[in-house]
C-alpha cells in the first residue's frame, strides 16, 4: 500500500440479540437481523439468542440477561447493541443504562435503512414520516437534555414548558406538514391512476418479500434499468413502465414496488400507503417468491398479511417462484407453469429465472391471457 492511500473506514460493529418467545417464525440464526445490519452499514459482530415466556417490562430481556449483554459486547468490541424486536422507549432507555452502548431495534434499523435508500420526492417524505412518527414514540425522558426545564419571559415555549414538551410539538407540527405533503402526492397518484382507468390500462404490480428479485424481473420484462442488487430493500420508488404483452393484447402498465419483510414496521406500511396502492388498484399482481429460500413460505405468508393491510388481498394474484437457476437439480419442478395454494386461495404458480431468462415466455402467456380476458369483459360490459 502506498503512502498516500486512503485508509477504508471501519464500519460501526454491532451485537445482534434475538429474544424466542415460542412464537412461529422466529429467526433462531438472526440472519436476517444480520443482513439488515450489514445493509445499514454496519458489521455484526456477534449473534446472541435467548429464550423468555414473555418480555421483561423494563429491560425486555431482565437484568441477568442484559448484564451478559453488556459482557459480551465489551468482549466483542461491538460498539452498539440491536434487538430483532420492537423495543418500547422505556426498554430502550433502561437497556442503554444496563450495558453502557447505544440500544437500537428492528424497527429503527429498517427506518435507517429506507432513509439511506429512498432517491423520489415522495420516497424521502415517507420515510421522514415514518421516522418522525418513531422518534416521537421516543420522547420519553430518553435523553438527558430534554429533562432540562426553560421559561421565562421571552423564551419560546412558555414559563415551566419542559424541553421534552417543545420537542413533542415540533415532531407533531413537522409530523402534520409532512403529512399534508404526502396528501397532495397521494392527490396526483390518484389523478394518474383515473387517466390510467379510463385508457383501460391493464395494470400489472410486482409484490413480494424484500430481495426476491423484483426488480430484476421488473428489469426482464421491459427492459428497464431500475436498480437490483442482491440485498434487502435495493429499490424503494415505485418505478412504472409499459409492459408489451403481444398482437391483440396490446400493452400493460408494470410497477415495481417496495419489498415486504417480517415486522414490516406498521408507521412504514402507513407512509408507504400511497405507493403501495398502486398494488391495491392493480388488475393483477404478480407475487414474486425466492424460490431457493429455505423460508420462502413465511416469506409468502408476511407478504399476504401486508396486502390485506393495505386492502390488496382480493387482487388476482400469479405466483411467480423466482431463482430457478439457483436450485438444485433435484429440486428443479417438473413443469413451469401450475398451480399453488397461496392465503386460502388456489393460484397460478410459474417458476422462473428472472436472471438466466428461464420460464419468461410462460409468465408473459399467463399474462396476455389475462389482460385479453379482462378487455373482452370491458367491451362487453
Amino acid at each position: 500500500m502506498s503512502a498516500h492511500a486512503t485508509a477504508v473506514p471501519q464500519r460501526p460493529s454491532a451485537l445482534l440479540v434475538g429474544v424466542d418467545f415460542g412464537a412461529p417464525g422466529f429467526d433462531a440464526a438472526l440472519d436476517e437481523l444480520a443482513l439488515l445490519t450489514k445493509t445499514a452499514g454496519m458489521n455484526p459482530v456477534e449473534r446472541l439468542v435467548c429464550r423468555r415466556a414473555a418480555p421483561d417490562a423494563a429491560l425486555f430481556v431482565g437484568s441477568g440477561k442484559a448484564e451478559e449483554i453488556r459482557t459480551l459486547a465489551e468482549a466483542s468490541g461491538a460498539s452498539e447493541v440491536l434487538f430483532d424486536q420492537a423495543l418500547s422507549p422505556v426498554q430502550q432507555r433502561n437497556l442503554e443504562r444496563a450495558i453502557g452502548l447505544p440500544v437500537n431495534d428492528r424497527t429503527f434499523l429498517i427506518l435507517d435503512i429506507f432513509a439511506q435508500r429512498a432517491r423520489s420526492h415522495e420516497g424521502k417524505l415517507q420515510v421522514e414520516l415514518a421516522r418522525l412518527q418513531y422518534l416521537a414514540t421516543r420522547l420519553v425522558r430518553r435523553w438527558s437534555h430534554l429533562e432540562r426545564q426553560t421559561g421565562g419571559i421571552g423564551v419560546r415555549g412558555g414559563p415551566g414548558e419542559t424541553q421534552i414538551e417543545i420537542d413533542r410539538r415540533l415532531i407533531a407540527s413537522a409530523i402534520r406538514r409532512t403529512q399534508e405533503r404526502l396528501r397532495a402526492v397521494g392527490r396526483q397518484r390518484r389523478t394518474q391512476r383515473r387517466q390510467r382507468e379510463r385508457r383501460r390500462t391493464f395494470a400489472v404490480s410486482l409484490v413480494g418479500y424484500t430481495n426476491a428479485g423484483k426488480s430484476t424481473l421488473f428489469n426482464a420484462l421491459v427492459k428497464a434499468r431500475a436498480y437490483a442488487a442482491d440485498q434487502l430493500f435495493a429499490t424503494l420508488d415505485t418505478t412504472t413502465r409499459q409492459l408489451w404483452l403481444g398482437e391483440g393484447c396490446g400493452s400493460a402498465s408494470l410497477s415495481d414496488t417496495v419489498g415486504f419483510i417480517r415486522a414490516l414496521p406498521h408507521t412504514l406500511v402507513k407512509a408507504f400507503e400511497a405507493t403501495l396502492q398502486e398494488a391495491a388498484d392493480a388488475s393483477v399482481l404478480l407475487h414474486v417468491v425466492d424460490a431457493a429460500s429455505e423460508t420462502h413460505l413465511e416469506q409468502m405468508e408476511e407478504v399476504q398479511r401486508v396486502l390485506a393491510e393495505i386492502g390488496a388481498q382480493d387482487v388476482p394474484q400469479i405466483l411467480v417462484f423466482n431463482k430457478l437457476d439457483a436450485l438444485p437439480q433435484d429440486k428443479r419442478p417438473l413443469a413451469l407453469h401450475d398451480s399453488f395454494e397461496s392465503g386460502g386461495v388456489e393460484r397460478q404458480r410459474i417458476f422462473l429465472s428472472a436472471r438466466t431468462g428461464e420460464g419468461l415466455a410462460q409468465l408473459r402467456a399467463a399474462l396476455a391471457a389475462l389482460a385479453s380476458a379482462s378487455t373482452q369483459a370491458l367491451t362487453t360490459t
